[in-house]
């Protein structure tokens, strides 16, 4: 054991002998240690900074080769924006030299030996380093190529694969920033990587098989008793040859999109709901519903495939695929509705330009076959939703601010005052009704109801227990509006109140400069405001008095225009005579008056 501890012990010693040895000057770099390739061992820390930055700036104008095959590219650093922290890096040699006295001999010993060359922390401007790798890899690339197979004529063949080579772009910017910083000016060589192909010549023999026998003679395609035949140049045209790395055959691509969408435009059909049939005499009976198809083109596409990869040509047929589509309104649930005659009824007369008879008829379409569920209030506004350009209305006549101009949708309100006399007949509770601002004579007295989407609404209540159908009827110079359903017999009984002048027509002037100052002429009579009301009493089959309902119209007077001449009268006309006896002057002036409203 004694001789055991001696032997530590002068073991210790003599290491401790040996790091001293090798430990150095604290104040001196260590030998055996390089920056960016320069030799800095035994220099102090300002010798070796002074060194590296005097070397940095005799090369800071000669220019790094890149090298990629034969060709190349010269770089300086301030291309790149390079700049290296020469004393952050002698900071850091220091650093692996340090320690206490023997430690810092074996750390030095380690470097003697085996050496350390550091890079130098540097910076590179990015933008400038990324546009300078995208013009190298434009030159050096060379993307790889898939096999393929394309045809010529009908017959396939395969295009074989090539392999590429592309810039390794991370691995090339560090070598190009390391290669700037470096106080070397040998040509570098950048990393390139090789471009493989996932599908080779090999890989497509199968699928070449496949491409003559979907091409060999043609494919007959069946729904129902519908047959469509399908020739090699249609089938050419459909098929999605192996390419871009697939090696599978499929039905695609554009040509297969427009076949199969005009081949859907023959095959779907819209279901059909349940609906209503009315006779002549207002007898109603349900028409039934129709279920829908629709072509279901994934499905359909690969049974199609099938049928041209059987070689044997009697066998190569496939049956279309479609998905059933069911009505919204069933047979039975038309039924269930018990819709069975005429409510109510009214008719309104029309005409005006060819743009509002267009508006009549197509917010008509819009309205027609609506059902109202029993407790539904009905809304005009939200039948018809808003009137636009897009939904095909046009610009005729209608009331804007109390005056008579062109606007989107004119004609509306002859449908919403049909539709609200047919219910006003019909004894339904009316929820929202608004008179026009002007009196219209060709509507029913105090009957009339204006709409404008989205704020002045037409509603009623379905109160009566049933589905209620509305239909619509336009003819050439008449609408008529209908609801049918459980006919509950009720009886409407009104009396209209006189229309009654509650106030002048409000008068418009516009100057004239074609008419004499205090001449006037009337350009629109105008009318006055008139207000009148309707009272109605509903009875239900019974004579019980379910509603008695008074409905207000206050319509404004139009304004009755007036043009007021500016035009300056002619001067006095003054004829002078002179002699020993008399002076005569004559003035002629002539004015037309019409007498002020």
């Amino acid at each position: 054991m004694r001789r055991t501890a001696i032997l530590a012990t002068l073991a210790a010693l003599a290491a401790v002998v040996l790091g001293l040895a090798f430990a150095g000057s604290p104040s001196r770099l260590a030998n055996g240690v390089r920056i960016a390739g320069v030799d800095v061992g035994g220099k102090t820390a300002g010798q070796a900074r002074t060194v590296l930055e005097r070397r940095s700036a005799e090369l800071a104008a000669v220019p790094v080769t890149f090298r990629v095959g034969s060709r190349t590219w010269q770089l300086q650093p301030r291309h790149l924006g390079v700049r290296v922290d020469w004393a952050a890096a002698v900071a850091a040699v220091r650093r692996q030299g340090e320690g206490f006295g023997p430690l810092r001999g074996f750390r030095r010993l380690d470097l003697r030996f085996f050496g350390a060359d550091v890079a130098p922390p540097t910076q590179v401007y990015d933008a400038a380093l990324e546009r300078k790798l995208d013009e190298i890899a434009a030159a050096v690339n060379v993307p790889h190529r898939e096999a393929a197979i394309v045809l010529r004529g009908l017959t396939p063949r395969i295009v074989p694969s090539r392999t590429g080579h592309v810039l390794d772009r991370h691995a090339a910017a560090t070598t190009i920033v390391r290669a700037l910083a470096s106080l070397k000016r040998e040509p570098v060589g950048l990393p390139i990587d090789v471009d493989t192909p996932k599908v080779n010549a090999n890989d497509l023999t199968v699928p070449q098989a496949q491409v003559r026998s979907a091409l060999a003679s043609s494919v007959h395609l069946t729904l129902g008793v519908t047959r469509w035949h399908l020739r090699p140049a249609r089938i050419a045209r459909i098929l999605q040859l192996p390419a871009g790395g697939r090696d599978d055959l499929r039905i695609g691509g554009a040509g297969a999109s427009k076949w199969f969408t005009a081949l859907a435009r023959r095959v779907d059909r819209p279901a059909a709901d349940a609906d209503w049939a009315i006779s002549s005499k207002g007898g109603v009976r349900v028409i039934p519903d129709r279920p829908g198809y629709v072509l279901d083109v994934p499905r359909s596409a690969k049974a199609v495939l099938r049928a041209a990869l059987v070689t044997e040509p009697t066998l190569r047929s496939a049956k279309l695929i479609v998905e059933r589509t069911d009505a919204d309104r069933t047979t039975a649930e038309a039924k269930a509705m018990n819709i069975k005659g005429l409510v109510a009824s009214y008719q309104t007369f029309y005409g005006g330009e060819a743009n509002r008879i267009h508006n009549v008829q197509l917010v008509s379409h819009l309205v027609d076959k609506h059902v109202i569920a029993p407790g539904e209030t009905f809304s005009f506004n939200g039948t018809t939703g808003a009137r636009t350009e897009d939904k095909g209305f046009r610009e005729a006549p209608v009331i804007i601010n109390g005056e008579l101009k062109t606007g989107l949708g004119g004609g509306v309100c002859q449908v919403s005052t049909t539709v609200f006399n047919a219910a006003y007949e019909a004894g339904l509770p009316i929820v929202s009704r608004t008179n026009h601002a002007l009196y219209i004579s060709h509507y029913p007295q105090g009957r009339d109801a204006t709409v404008n989407y989205p704020d002045t609404d037409l509603k009623f209540t379905n109160d009566t227990g049933h589905w209620l159908l509305l239909r619509t009827w336009v003819g050439s110079s008449s609408l008529t509006v209908a609801l049918y359903g459980t006919p509950v017999h009720r009886r409407v009984v009104s009396e209209t109140a006189p229309l009654v002048v509650t106030g002048p027509p409000p008068v418009k002037k516009i100057p004239d400069p074609a008419l004499l100052a205090g001449q006037t002429v009337v350009e629109e009579s105008g009318s006055p405001a008139r207000s009148t009301s309707v009272e109605r009493k509903v009875y239900d089959a019974d004579g019980k008095l379910l509603y008695d309902t008074r409905f207000y119209s206050s319509y404004r007077g139009e304004v009755r225009l007036l043009r007021v001449g500016t035009k300056p009268k002619p001067e006095t006309e003054t004829t002078t005579t002179t002699g020993t006896t008399a002076t005569t002057t004559t003035a002629t002036t002539k004015t037309t008056t019409t007498p002020q409203p």
